[in-house]
């Protein structure tokens, strides 16, 4: 799979993943091969490209839970842009209660994880992408930790909200990391443009600055009270790992794994309970994911560990041996260091070698 920029695209080109209308309505499916009429219809979507299945190159899987989570982002984003771009030029939003109820619905209490994918983000729709993630992520979190429902709908309205200063910093959102001085000059614009919003409350205003004191303070001194503070520790965490996986245009995206150890590497910027709550939540290692080992090597994960994720069964490509990173003799000597992705910045699955070997070892 390659990415094609809008311009480059040709009749013939096969489309790797669907597209859809602000209702989430599908308008071309996965391996719907391009016209002329379509291509000049997708140009009018403000999109900076479009993933593209190379000629002999089979349909990616999808699950039923992936293909509705791309749709719920596509029809998300579209309500939050228009919702954003109202409550910032002072006006009243049109749905903002109701989108943020949907996300609860379809993730505050789910039972089960999912595969969080990301999306590619221009500098068209960078804030809002990264406003609804952070409002997933946060609904998965709390949901995971059992909060009420009344704290989970304050942590998905200010997900959604936190950022809106961020809309006049669009171009450098997609071009580079944000600097101690943009991030002030953000939280301060979010702050004046809300608290002349009637529909937001103090408390939910108050809840928002404490975020980006987390952010701002990330490398200083952070009170006892603001570091102990489980509302703008769950905002912190789910934007951070929302930023650090994020497909950008200036620098490759850190991977789920990656990000992962660092905020477990750094208890003190990220609360280990909000961490492993988010780690509860979502598809990391599990069977069928392709793995580079610290040796080198490259592996297929047979069997997961709910105990430690980092530490599964896996099946190593060289010579088809076993290898249980939940031993101690084992681990000493090797680890993943990453895990393998596709052009489209999805985990690279094997089906087909997993059923080979899942009653095995």
């Amino acid at each position: 799979m390659i990415f094609v920029k809008v311009d480059d695209l040709k009749p013939g080109m096969r489309l790797g993943k669907p597209i859809y209308n602000k209702n989430g309505v599908m308008l071309y499916d996965r391996d719907t091969k391009l016209t002329i009429q379509a291509i000049y219809g997708i140009r009018n979507f403000n999109l900076m490209g479009l993933y593209i299945l190379e000629p002999a190159e089979p349909l990616p899987p999808m699950t039923e839970d992936d293909i509705n989570f791309e749709r719920f982002q596509t029809m998300s984003v579209f309500s939050i842009r228009e919702d954003l771009n109202l409550i910032a030029s002072g006006k009243k939003d049109k749905g903002l209660d109701w989108l943020c109820s949907l996300v609860i619905k379809n993730y505050g209490s789910l039972g089960r994880k999912i595969n969080f994918v990301q999306s590619l983000r221009s500098s068209e729709d960078f804030v809002y992408k990264h406003a609804l993630n952070v409002a997933i992520l946060a609904a998965i979190i709390a949901g995971q930790m059992n909060l009420s429902g009344a704290r989970i709908n304050t942590l998905v309205k200010a997900a959604v909200l936190h950022d809106i200063g961020a809309l006049g910093f669009d171009q450098l959102l997609e071009i580079q990391e944000l600097t101690k001085e943009q991030r002030e000059s953000i939280k301060k614009k979010t702050h004046e443009i809300l608290e002349h919003d009637a529909s937001v409350d103090p408390e939910l205003l108050r809840l928002i600055d404490q975020m980006h004191e987390l952010y701002i303070n990330e490398d200083g001194e952070i009170s006892e009270g603001l570091k102990k503070n489980p509302n703008a520790n769950i905002l912190y965490i789910a934007d951070s790992y929302d930023r650090m996986t994020a497909m950008k245009s200036y620098e490759e995206p850190t991977s789920e794994i990656k990000a992962i150890r660092e905020m477990l590497d750094n208890p003190e910027r990220y609360d280990p309970y909000i961490v492993n709550s988010l780690i509860k939540a979502i598809n990391i290692l599990y069977p069928g994911v392709c793995v580079e080992l610290s040796d080198g090597q490259k592996g297929l994960v047979i069997r997961g560990n709910e105990e430690n994720i980092f530490e599964p069964l896996v099946l190593k490509f060289s010579d088809n041996s076993f290898c249980d990173l939940s031993l101690s003799s084992v681990k000493s000597e090797v680890w993943i260091s990453d895990v393998m992705k596709t052009m489209d910045n999805r985990i690279k699955l094997d089906h087909s070698l997993l059923d080979q070997y899942s009653n095995m070892g």
